[in-house]
């Protein structure tokens, strides 16, 4: 893709340590990097040191993600946006849509939005909602519109999901 140098986090979509990951690029680029790592004790490198264990957990979570499914992966993600889509446009007012961020987590998300005067509440009100019942659900808002990512959970967390969104959205309606 023509980057000399690029950086993932361990955790997320590799699904490794979150306080380890991964620096691919070119050899001149990575030695230079390595000069601020252990056993150069005194360099900015030295709060980011990462440990054997962290070392062996993203060798392992490397190669699960290089085995994976991934085509499976993205109708796993996918249906699982169209639960939560399709179970909260029941809402009377209420519009959701599945989108795809053209950066970050190019997975599929669902964008739910509403007349926030009509219903009596905004975005932060419906992430607060979410993240005080039971099960707690955490979310976030952009703007006037609530955004819910599918590719962390797991299967089944969708279903919870759409349940209490349509919950949450449906007491103010």
């Amino acid at each position: 893709m023509g980057f000399d140098l690029v950086a993932f986090s361990g955790g997320k979509g590799l699904r490794g340590p979150q306080s380890a990951g991964l620096l691919l690029g070119r050899q001149d680029l990575i030695a230079a990097a390595r000069l601020n790592a252990p056993p150069n004790g005194n360099t900015v490198g030295r709060g980011m040191k990462v440990n054997k264990e962290e070392m062996l957990g993203m060798l392992a979570a490397l190669e699960l993600y290089l085995a994976k499914d991934h085509l499976a992966e993205q109708r796993e993600f996918e249906a699982r946006a169209e639960v939560i889509r399709s179970g909260v446009a029941t809402v009377p007012g209420i519009k959701a849509e599945i989108f795809v961020p053209e950066v970050a987590n190019h997975v599929p998300h669902v964008r739910i939005s509403w007349d926030e005067a009509a219903r009596g509440m905004t975005a932060s009100d419906a992430v607060n909602g979410l993240r005080a019942g039971e099960p707690s659900i955490g979310t976030r808002s952009e703007g006037d519109a609530l955004v819910v990512g599918v590719w962390m959970m797991r299967p089944g967390d969708e279903k919870i999901v759409a349940r209490r969104l349509r919950d949450v959205l449906a007491k103010r309606a």
